[in-house]
């Protein structure tokens, strides 16, 4: 039970710490002069996606890279079916340009690459950096498209962040927002540090893997704030945002947010032979199954959404019956 406690605990503080930095530190760079799309390419973007990072850290610091790859096999999966899925059930969507040409090429082939680098059942510490160049890379691509667009959506959304912390004529002092981007990073730590305990507990507790705790509830808690803004999106109608950083997202877990735990740990230990047998090809499969689905019509229908969340509750009622 105090396992379960502490996991909880956990991740609440990694959502929390999340929200924190992405306000915050987005408040802090608009104070110093930095531009609304670069704090979108860099600071929003990353800091959504800070709680896999500093899971996968902790983990394979603890010796334990089968949590921390299962868990961002296990987060693109929610990403990329479920989520997704139920966005298309709720209302179809509509892919741009940028998702389809940039965003989608980039997340198969970082999947492809991934599942190759982990045929010899470890990631070497030198693989980590092709991963972090190719996030860099898809970092500079997505600036060069945004500025050549010049979609004024991601100004509106940086302006509407910063809003959301006290606004431009809250009075609120630089310092704090400093203070606040400061807790918030210690925040995350801090909660990985008790997520990556307790689902090490559980596991034990429970007789199943590492591999196993992140594929289901670690992937599954930390793609909360993915799944709220992208429902809460899809109502409010701005759901070409919310659906591009979705995939988009997707890309950094695979390349930034797997190479600098690679990278700081030097490499992930051994991997759990389930996870290179079954999850990471289902996981370039699905990445692979949504080339086809987006192509049709550049959207996703409803009948279309439904049989991707229906995949992917098929698929976690097999991980619990087969691993649980």
């Amino acid at each position: 039970m105090a396992s379960v406690i502490q996991l909880v605990v956990g991740l609440a503080a990694l959502v929390g710490g999340a929200e924190l930095v992405v306000r915050n530190g987005a408040a802090l760079a608009a104070r110093l002069g930095v531009p609304p799309m670069v704090i979108g390419l860099t600071i929003v973007s990353i800091g959504t996606s800070a709680p896999e990072l500093a899971v996968g850290i902790d983990a394979m610091r603890a010796d334990a890279g089968s949590l921390a790859i299962g868990n961002i096999a296990g987060t693109n999966v929610v990403n990329l079916l479920l989520i997704l899925g139920l966005c298309a059930l709720l209302r179809p969507v509509h892919f741009d340009r940028r998702t389809l040409l940039l965003d989608l090429p980039s997340v198969v082939i970082v999947a492809v690459l991934v599942l190759g680098l982990t045929a010899g059942g470890q990631l070497a510490t030198w693989t980590g950096i092709p991963l972090v160049a190719l996030a860099v890379v898809y970092t500079v691509a997505l600036g060069l498209w945004s500025k050549r667009s010049r979609d004024p959506q991601p100004v509106e959304e940086i302006e509407e962040l910063i809003d959301g912390v006290g606004g431009h004529g809250s009075g609120r002092r630089t310092w704090l927002y400093l203070v606040l981007l400061v807790v918030g990073i210690a925040v995350i730590v801090v909660g990985a540090d008790w997520l990556v305990g307790a689902a090490e507990s559980l596991a034990r507790a429970m007789g199943v893997s590492d591999a196993f705790i992140g594929l289901t509830v670690i992937a599954i808690g930390t793609s909360t704030p993915e799944l709220f803004t992208a429902i809460i999106s899809t109502f409010r109608g701005e759901r070409d945002i919310a659906i591009g950083n979705l995939i988009g997202s997707s890309t950094y877990n695979l390349t930034l947010i797997l190479g600098v735990p690679v990278l700081v740990s030097g490499g992930s230990g051994p991997i759990d032979p389930s996870l290179l047998r079954i999850d990471l090809p289902l996981m370039v499969a699905v990445c692979l199954l949504c080339i086809p689905l987006f192509l049709t019509g550049w959207r996703l229908s409803r009948l279309e959404g439904g049989v991707m969340v229906a995949c992917y509750l098929a698929y976690f009622t097999a991980l619990v019956v087969t691993q649980g």
